[in-house]
Parts: C-alpha cells; structure tokens; sequence
C-alpha cells in the first residue's frame, strides 16, 4: 500500500458542509494569496501549508496524495499565482478552469496589423479581422465550476484560495474515478484511468499522453519552491506501474489518422490546414513547397494563439485565412500538425522567416489578466521542438527558437505592426531546460558578451496594458528586463525609431518591445558600473541592473559583429534577400530593403549564424512556377534589439567575444 490516503469511497459532496467555513475562515487560515507571499525563491515559515493541503484534501476525497501532487505538477508546477488565472482561464495550483470569468475582457496582444506572409510582392492579407469564439466553451475550459459543486464550496474560494483549489482538484479526480467504476484505492497505480479523465481530452491518445506525463513525474519525484514561497516535495516511486488498462472504459474517441510529423511521447493528430483557391484567382492559406530540399528549415517560431483551441482550428481550416504547422493545447499539451514541414505556412509576418521556419501556435491570449502557460503545453511544446530540431539540424538558441516577438519586420513600414507574443510571461529560462539545452554561464563574468539569464519567478517588472481596459496587468514572474537610457532606474527608457518614428520614448506597455531584451538573448557587453550592465542595443547603450550577488546576465562566448574598418555605419535588414542579380527571368526583383536603424562604428552585435541570400517565389497555386533564388551575398543574423536582423557579410567584421 502506498500513500496516507484512506481506501474509503467518498460521497458524492463530502465538502458541502465545508462552504460556510470557508467563507467564514479568518485570513491567517488560508495559504498566501496576492500580497501575503514571502520573497520569491525562499520558502516561507509556513511552508508545510501547501503540502498539508494536498494531504488533507487526499484524505477527505480518497486521492492518493501522489496523485494529487503529480497532476497539480504537470498543470501549474504547484504555484498559485497569487489567484490570478493563465492563459485559458486556469486557476491555482490544480488549474481549475473558468474561461469564461477569466478571459471576459482579454485583448489582443498585437497593436498593429500585421499581414502574417510577410510578403509584399503579393497583396496585404488582412487576416486579423473576427477571430470566431465558441458558442460555449468546452467542458475542459470549465472545471471550476464543477468543482464547487462537489466540493460546495464558493466559486470564488477555488480561484483564490490554494488549499481549497486543491480540494476542488481533489474531488474532480474521485468523480472520475466513480464514473469510470473504479474501486477507491490507496495505490496510485489505480487511478491511472481518473488522472487521463482529468486532462478533459476527449481523445484516448491525448488523455493517455497526459496520464503517461503525471506518472512518469510521479516516478521521478520533484521538489521545488513555488512563487508564493511554499516548499513542496513529490517523493519518488520508481517501480510504479500504473493501469494503464483503465482507459478503455473511459469512452474516448480515437484521434485523426494521419502521418503526423511528431514525436512518440506527445499526443498529435493531423488536422489538415486548407488548401484551395477562391475569389478572383486567390489561394490559401500556405504554399506547397519541398523543404529541406529545396531550402533548409533554419528557425523554429513560438506564437500563442491569441483564441481557444477550437477557434484555433477553424481559423486554419478557412483557406481566406493563416496557417502554421502545429496547434498546442493548454489544458492537456495536446498538439494537432495543420501542414507538412515541407511546406510554408503563413505565421511569423515576415516571408524570409516564413520560408525557413515552422510555427507552432500555443493556445492562450499574452495579455489575459496573468498569462501563465502550463506545464502540461511546455512540455509537449519542448518535446515537439527538439523533436524539430533534431530532423532539421536548428541548434537550439534564441536565434533561432523565436518567438514571434522577435521576428523583425521585414521592411520599415511593417515594424511597427509586428506581433508581441508570446510576450513577457513565457519561462523561456524552463523552456530551454525541457529541451535538454539549459542557459548557463559559458564564459566568465567580465565576458564581451552576455545571456540575459534573469530568475524567472523573481523577476517582476510592472506591465500595462492587460485586459480591454488597459490595466496594469498582474505583477508575477516574467523573462523581460527592461532597459534604460543610463544606470539609473528613474532614466528614460531606450527609444526604438522604428516604433516611434517621431522620436518618443517606448512605454511600459506589455506590447512595447521597444527598451526590453529576453531570458537566453545574447547581446555584447557595452560598459560596466557597478550593478549596472550595458549592452549595445538598437545602436544605443541600453543599461540594467545586474548585481553580482543575484544576477540578471551570465558571461557567454560566441562571436561578435561590427562593422568592417572605414565606415561609420552600416544598414540592418529585416529580411536576407539576394543581390538583384541573382533573380532568374520571370520571377521579380525584391527590394533589399534596409530598416531604419543603423549599427554604428565602435558598436557590436553577437552573430547568430551566416545565411545565404535566399527568396522563395510563391505567389499562385500553380506550383509550376515556384522558384527558390539563393544569391551570392551572404548575410549574418544578429540580435539588434528585441527582435532580431540581418547585416550583410560584406559590411562586418566578425570578432570572437573576448
């Protein structure tokens, strides 16, 4: 036998006497919420809050505590988030679902209107106009309220109160358990069946891929502090076999055959993006092509989809609209591949990045009130991108695993349009970790060259601009630092003339990427004071703060650009297209169009990586006269600002940082 958990059957509303309590209980009763926490990274004195409550709600619903602890793990990693919901509604540590509450007043991440092929030798594709909502919101994305009626306790305490959260979690897997006829049992290994109905998939493959993820963590054991500063501990269970043998009572539906492009420890099924013509002699919503035949895939573009999952998949079902190659789904990770890597989706607002990359759409909105991701979506996401890598050879760095927030536009006219997600809450310090590839130091502190390398949950800098209203948006864990116009934080932020071509200074807005860099950017080293650090952004000196006891930037190697002895400054692309000789008879010129930057003489970039020159001609559904034209001229990518850019070969010199 296994665990404290009694072998008792519940009733069916064993906490329904327990509503008036909770709604009476004095403060000190309850877990730490918004302003209660200790400093982040230092568990509190009272520490044993959170673990007791996943043990007594396991002994009053009949969970085994393991269970418990393994199935908040893979949704929240057992943080709270001061009672603010993710990206799709969830609350508390069990991720408790209430979308509809949560996401009223969420709006869209991006304050222009970015065309998502990113190709002007065809027309704008006005593709952001009525994103579809669901009529109701499906039965995953509202779990809380059914929580409060088993639980009978107010919906109100289940966002906000952890300990009643996780009694809300409690009861949802023991209603599982009795739906599917399962005998109540001490033994985690019986309650395989409940933990794959708590996913809310409502496909086997899904919900045996997420049951599989809970146990593999249940096995290995976790400990770790929360952001509200509680200690918990999962203790490991290494010979745990579960009954995996439950699901086939489960009544699932089997997923959609085809030949997905995934690998076999996630859930994917292939529901194809439309291809078709329409109007007058238009088509959608990708092009056909034969990569890495004809073009290597370099890049690797994370989005959020600003939408639910069911809005997701129609939208890339209309051929009017836009497409990427793979959907994620917040609640269970489960990923569904809309087009074939061969092939170029219209994702990323830039037709050079477009060509080389594939997209990946994780569901969720950047400026809902909190923004957070769970576990669950990190981790099919970062087992579907080393997966990626892998095949096609993308080291994996964030030059080139993008967000969409760091793709540049490909001309000035687009940079102010371009998208923000998935915006300042994305962990990629933990993503890099779930891809095998952590960000560490790899030089020493008075490197040239930095990684910006800040402590997720201790990093909070104020945004604004969340939900319709424009509010300030929840103060929690963020990857953003931001950055000032000398080593003082009453200084102006730095200015992005590309985004406020009159000379104004950017904001704090959680769209404005105009003075902020990123977890895992790298940039070199400008000047040094004290706790301030310095780096050449945007062709400015960009300072912060980077205390050498608790530091926000490591030491890295690599190498450096600047501009090659006898010019002043050079020009920065947004696009590595080639030399118009380079173009065959009958496919147009591109215009190598420069941004409307310049990286100066003294200044230096780190170098991502040198690319060829490289246009894909795709402009009908005819594929007969598609064309790759690949030029003589070479290009570096660098990281610039935020975003990152091209500089051509023949304009740089190339240094190794020192």
């Amino acid at each position: 036998m296994r665990g404290s958990p009694t072998d008792r059957r519940p009733t069916p509303h064993p906490g329904r006497n327990r509503r008036a309590a909770f709604a009476a209980a004095p403060a000190v009763l309850l877990l730490p919420l918004l302003g209660a926490a200790p400093p982040v990274g230092q568990p509190s004195a009272a520490s044993a809050r959170l673990q007791g409550a996943f043990g007594a709600a396991a002994a009053e619903y009949g969970v085994p505590r393991e269970v418990l602890l393994g199935v908040s793990y893979l949704q929240s990693r057992w943080d709270t988030h001061g009672g603010a919901p993710s990206v799709t509604g969830g609350y508390g540590p069990m991720h408790l679902t209430d979308a509809r509450t949560a996401l009223a007043d969420a709006p869209h991440h991006s304050e222009g209107d970015e065309d998502p092929r990113g190709d002007d030798s065809r027309p704008l594709l006005a593709a952001e106009a009525g994103r579809p909502e669901p009529a109701e919101l499906p039965s995953r994305l509202r779990t809380l309220t059914r929580a409060a009626e088993l639980t009978g306790l107010p919906e109100r305490s289940l966002r906000t109160d952890p300990a009643a959260n996780v009694a809300g979690g409690a009861a949802l897997l023991a209603a599982a358990q009795r739906e599917l006829r399962a005998r109540p049992s001490a033994d985690p290994a019986d309650w395989y069946g409940a933990v794959a109905r708590f996913s809310g998939a409502d496909d086997r493959a899904t919900a045996a891929a997420y049951a599989d993820e809970v146990f593999a963590v249940i096995r290995g054991g976790a400990e770790r502090v929360t952001d509200a500063g509680q200690r918990v501990a999962l203790s490991a269970e290494p010979g745990l076999v579960p009954a995996a043998g439950q699901l086939s009572r489960a009544g699932l539906r089997k997923s959609a055959a085809g030949a997905t492009e995934c690998p076999a420890t996630v859930s994917c099924e292939w529901i194809p993006a439309a291809y078709a013509e329409f109007g007058d002699h238009d088509y959608g919503n990708h092009d056909l092509a034969d990569r890495p035949n004809s073009q290597p895939v370099r890049y690797i573009v994370v989005h959020d989809i600003e939408g639910y999952w069911d809005s997701a998949l129609e939208l890339v079902q209309d051929p009017t609209y836009v497409s990427w190659q793979y959907s994620l789904r917040s609640t269970d990770g489960h990923i569904a591949q809309h087009i074939k890597a061969e092939d170029v989706g219209w994702h990323a607002g830039n037709w050079y990045v477009n060509a080389a990359s594939i997209g990946l759409e994780h569901e969720g909105f950047l400026a809902s009130p909190d923004a957070w991701y769970t576990e669950a979506m990190y981790r099919a996401s970062a087992r579907l991108v080393r997966y990626l890598a892998d095949k096609h050879g993308i080291p994996l760095d964030r030059q080139h695993i993008l967000g969409h927030d760091t793709v540049p536009g490909p001309t000035t006219a687009t940079v102010r349009g371009m998208h923000t997600d998935p915006g300042p809450y994305w962990d990629w310090r933990h993503y890099f970790e779930l891809l095998g590839a952590p960000l560490g130091a790899t030089s020493g502190g008075d490197s040239d060259m930095v990684t910006i390398r800040p402590d997720y949950a201790a990093n909070r800098p104020v945004f604004t601009g969340c939900a319709s209203s424009g509010a300030a948006c929840a103060v929690h864990g963020s990857s953003a630092v931001r950055l000032y116009s000398r080593p003082d934080t009453t200084s102006p932020l730095i200015k992005d003339i590309g985004l406020r071509p009159d000379g104004s200074a950017s904001t704090t807005g959680v769209n404005d990427l105009g003075s902020r860099v990123s977890t895992g950017q790298q940039y070199a080293v400008a000047e040094r004071q004290g706790d301030w650090t310095a780096i050449w952004y945007l062709g400015q000196k960009a300072w912060f703060k980077n205390p050498e006891d608790k530091p926000t930037a490591v030491g890295a190697a690599g190498l450096l650009v600047t501009p090659r002895d006898g010019l002043a400054d050079i020009p920065v692309y947004g696009r590595a297209y080639p030399e118009a000789a380079a173009y065959p008879a009958g496919v147009p010129v591109q215009e190598v169009s420069p941004l409307p930057y310049k990286l100066l003489k003294g200044q230096r970039y780190v170098a991502g990586g040198k690319v060829p020159g490289e246009y894909y001609y795709a402009v009908s559904f005819d594929t007969s006269g598609h064309r790759v034209v690949v030029g003589d001229d070479l290009y570096y990518e660098i990281q610039f600002g935020h975003r990152v850019a091209f500089v051509r070969a023949a304009d740089v010199r190339v240094l190794p940082a020192a």
